[in-house]
Parts: C-alpha cells; sequence; structure tokens
C-alpha cells in the first residue's frame, strides 16, 4: 500500500541559525514520504543562500519567496496553497522534530480513524540544550478546553486534508496558530493526543521579549476578532483563560 503524502510547511525570517537543523530533523524521519515547503519571508540574513543549496541536494523540498514581509500566517498561507499532501502539518524554522515523529502520528490516526492529533513536546534553549521540561496536554482535548488554552504546539499538529480541505491560516501576526487549532477542533468536537514527546519547541531570548499586556492584548484579541464577542463576554472569556493559564496548564508542564 503507498504511504499517504505528508506535506510540511516551513515559514523563514532571518532563521540562519537554526533552518537546516529544522529541515535536517524532517529529513531524518523514519517516515519518507514527505515534502517540505519553505517559505521565506523576505529574509535579510543568510537564509536564503541556505536553504537554496539544501533544496538543490533534496527533491522533496519546495523553496518559494513572498514579494513582501507579510508575517507567519501570510507565509504559512501560502505554504498551503502550495501543498499537495494528504496530510498537513507546519515546523517553524527553529524547532525540531524527533525521528519517529511522522510514523508515531500516523500510526495513531490510521489505528483510531482520526483527521486530527498532537503531541506533547521537550523544550531546548537557543543552542539547543535540553531543558528538562516537557508540555503534555490533555489525552482527549475538547474543544472548550482549547477555547481556554491553546494546548496544540503548532510544530505537532497534523490532519487530514481528505477530511477538513486546507484550512486557511489568519493573517494575524501573532496567535494565529491557536486560531488555527481552534477551526480544526471545532469541526470534530474534541482531539487525541499521542501521549508523548514527539519533538523540541526552542524557546528564544527574543520571543519572550513581549510585554506581558502585548501578550494580554493578542488574546484578548482572538475572543474579540476571531469569536466576534462583544467587550462584555470577551473580557468574561479572558477571566477563564487567565484562569486556566495559571492554575491548569501549569499542571501540564512536567520535569523530564
Amino acid at each position: 500500500m503507498e504511504l499517504p503524502l505528508v506535506s510540511i510547511i516551513i515559514p523563514i525570517f532571518n532563521s540562519e541559525k537554526f533552518i537546516s537543523g529544522a529541515v535536517e530533523s524532517v529529513q531524518k524521519q523514519t517516515y519518507t514520504n514527505w515534502e517540505i515547503i519553505l517559505v521565506d519571508d523576505c529574509s535579510t540574513d543568510n537564509s536564503v543562500s541556505i536553504v537554496s543549496e539544501m533544496v538543490e541536494n533534496d527533491r522533496r523540498i519546495q523553496f518559494h519567496q513572498l514579494d513582501k514581509n507579510s508575517g507567519t500566517g501570510v507565509a504559512r498561507n501560502f505554504g498551503l496553497s502550495k501543498a499537495s499532501g494528504r496530510y498537513i502539518s507546519f515546523l517553524d524554522a527553529d524547532d525540531l522534530w524527533k525521528p519517529e515523529k511522522l510514523k508515531k502520528q500516523l500510526d495513531f490516526l490510521l489505528k483510531n480513524n482520526l483527521p486530527f492529533t498532537f503531541s506533547f513536546y521537550d523544550w531546548i534553549n537557543e543552542d539547543g540544550e535540553l531543558l528538562n521540561k516537557t508540555i503534555e496536554a490533555p489525552k482527549k482535548l475538547y474543544y472548550w478546553q482549547l477555547f481556554f488554552c491553546n494546548y496544540v504546539g503548532n510544530l505537532t499538529g497534523i490532519y487530514d486534508a481528505n477530511y477538513f480541505g486546507k484550512i486557511e491560516i489568519s493573517s494575524s501576526r501573532k496567535r494565529q496558530d491557536w486560531m488555527h487549532w481552534l477551526s480544526v477542533v471545532k469541526k470534530i468536537k474534541s482531539a487525541q493526543a499521542v501521549p508523548e514527546s514527539l519533538a523540541y519547541y526552542r524557546i528564544r531570548t527574543n520571543s519572550i521579549s513581549a510585554s506581558k499586556l502585548d501578550l494580554l492584548k493578542h488574546n484578548f484579541a482572538v475572543y474579540r476578532s476571531f469569536h466576534g464577542y462583544n467587550l462584555g463576554i470577551s473580557l468574561l472569556c479572558m477571566s477563564g483563560f487567565l484562569f486556566t493559564q495559571l492554575l491548569i496548564k501549569p499542571l501540564y508542564c512536567k520535569n523530564s
């Protein structure tokens, strides 16, 4: 039986330090029927020259460049438009997959007749060193839980395009991954996680530079703009979000 093709969309912006590692982590997958779609969002470093060399050496890799810097959501949507695979997945240029990531997730999908799954993941620092933290999630994740907290690590999600179609991603520069998985899970009411860590999420020094207030504004915008709630309901939702972030989600952050 022919193995289904998996499309892996990787947006790039000034990622010269990490992009080789991200691509190589896909090339090391034990599941080999995949395509990588790299989309450069007008990098000003050496990312393009690094990627161009990798494309020449592996026909499974596509490379595209946007005309202007437009943000991760737009880059992912462009990659989505070029995807040919039955299964759609995402990887950021500074993150990594473990070698059996795709195989274990596809086996899980097929065994349980599911259109979508995700997994746990580990934290690494900017130098790729383990931070001894594994981020878990409810093994059965209901929409209402995802509504108050994004338990789906974007680097771990994979869905069946035959079931969902290609789901458009918000062009918002922040929180578009949360909105995307909300759209996925809303269609199926609940999702099941592969209950093990299959990827490495890199904690960047510049990724925590935004103020707490700015982060709250972006999360509030999900309720106000994406869900379309009025001010009062959005504030009520934010109280549930904060409760979950402060008291519930830390329970899923485990020492490893």
